[in-house]
């Protein structure tokens, strides 16, 4: 680190934080429009006076045959499968990226429930690394693999609401510790800050906004008492069953869909359109409570709590839950925002019983719930808390015995990852 080399690595880093950044940025914005072209648009353009709540399911299966085309004859398998969490797995080469991003697009823009951070880690680890080679030919592995992961700061550096949050979750993921860390988290950091500044930028210049996850109005929340307390083990041990039992139906589809992935992927999509029709159906609600990551249906569910009775939140829980399982198994993208937003719902409903706070029960069901996915527990703290602003700061104790009551749990239930992962075939 004291070395000329590192000194210019940095340089590199904050000069790539520029371009994929943008890069990062119009992803977001693309996806976005696409979801209101095909969800909001095309059905007006063919004359129907709004959305029908059946038009998920032809939609889904559209996108399952693309996501499914293109996992099958693309480099690349289109990148990380989600249901696998978040793990390390490594920049993409150049000839993977592609495939990376129409799977993410076909799987994002159509309405899996899926969020972008996956998609957006790899394609921001991949252009830095395939900028590096091209600045740089000789580059050694070493500071080829830092420049990945710089890049990967910067993609997401505005997406959690801080580059704070986004460096703390690809840091834990990779499990980095020692040296190594130190190592990669100074250009990773600066790449992630500078990543902001252009997020923020680009966001005022074109008026789309930063697609940061943020919390406008929240609660005032309680102070912890013992019955609180008491809720933080109940949720943990709640989440902990829902969050294993996701996932290993997800793993258990995954094996199966990867056997005939075009025709696999296809029927998994008509599944998420009909989990959100029941739901649209059931509730008179709109079908996209249960479609797309739900990053963006985290402040309106908040907000409007009072007006959710127990069986559409108990309801909104279960149809979800079945749409994120399908679409972990066969679409791609990432499983955090998903595993907030069950979350978010199941601790609101809970709240309807004596004893629990709705902020408390908002922030403790994501941190739970969130572990359960992600097995990172502190990156699940810190997504229930920081994302409250100073009422996160009230809540965090409640958090942590919720996060720490669903991660041993989770672990214990959790069975042997050769087990239960099937290869790829």
């Amino acid at each position: 680190m004291r070395t000329r080399g590192y000194a210019a690595l940095l340089v590199l880093a904050a000069a790539l934080g520029i371009p994929v950044s943008a890069v990062a940025f119009g992803f977001l914005a693309f996806t976005h429009e696409l979801q209101s072209l095909t969800y909001h648009d095309l059905p007006r353009a063919l004359g129907f006076a709004g959305t029908p709540s059946w038009w998920p399911v032809p939609l889904l299966a559209v996108a399952g045959l693309l996501v499914g085309l293109t996992v099958r004859h693309l480099p690349g398998h289109g990148g990380h499968r989600p249901a696998d969490g978040m793990v390390a797995t490594g920049a993409p080469s150049a000839v993977e990226l592609p495939g990376v991003v129409l799977a993410a697009i076909a799987s994002l823009g159509l309405g899996a429930v899926l969020g972008p951070e996956a998609p957006l880690i790899a394609l921001g680890g991949g252009l830095a690394v395939y900028a590096a080679h091209l600045v740089k030919p000789g580059i050694g592995p070493g500071p080829s693999a830092v420049m990945g992961a710089a890049g990967s700061f910067a993609a997401i550096s505005a997406l959690l609401g801080s580059p704070l949050l986004g460096a703390f979750l690809l840091m834990e993921a990779s499990g980095l510790a020692g040296m190594m860390l130190g190592m990669v988290l100074v250009p990773g950091l600066l790449a992630a800050g500078i990543g902001a500044l252009v997020f923020t930028g680009l966001g005022s210049w074109t008026g789309l906004g930063t697609y940061s996850l943020a919390l406008h109005h929240v609660p005032r929340a309680a102070g912890p008492d013992i019955a609180q307390f008491g809720w933080a083990v109940v949720l943990g041990l709640a989440a902990a069953f829902v969050g294993t039992g996701i996932q290993r139906l997800a793993w258990f589809l995954q094996g199966r869909v990867e056997r005939r992935t075009v025709t696999g992927t296809v029927v998994m999509g008509a599944v998420v359109g009909v989990a959100a029709l029941v739901y649209a159906q059931s509730t008179g609600r709109d079908a996209s409570g249960v479609l797309y990551s739900g990053e963006n249906a985290l402040d309106p569910l908040l907000a409007q709590s009072a007006g959710y009775s127990v069986g559409t939140l108990v309801l909104l829980v279960a149809c979800k839950a079945v749409a994120y399982c399908a679409s972990l198994s066969s679409f791609r993208g990432g499983p955090v925002f998903p595993a907030m937003f069950v979350g978010a719902a199941g601790g609101i409903a809970l709240s309807h019983l004596p004893g629990l706070s709705l902020t408390s029960g908002f922030a403790m069901g994501i941190g739970a719930m969130c572990v359960a996915m992600l097995k990172l527990p502190m990156t699940s703290v810190l997504l229930a808390t920081l994302l409250l602003g100073s009422e996160g700061l009230t809540v965090m104790p409640l958090v942590i015995v919720s996060v720490v009551v669903s991660y041993v749990v989770t672990i214990r239930l959790a069975p042997s990852p050769a087990g239960a992962r099937p290869d790829r075939g």
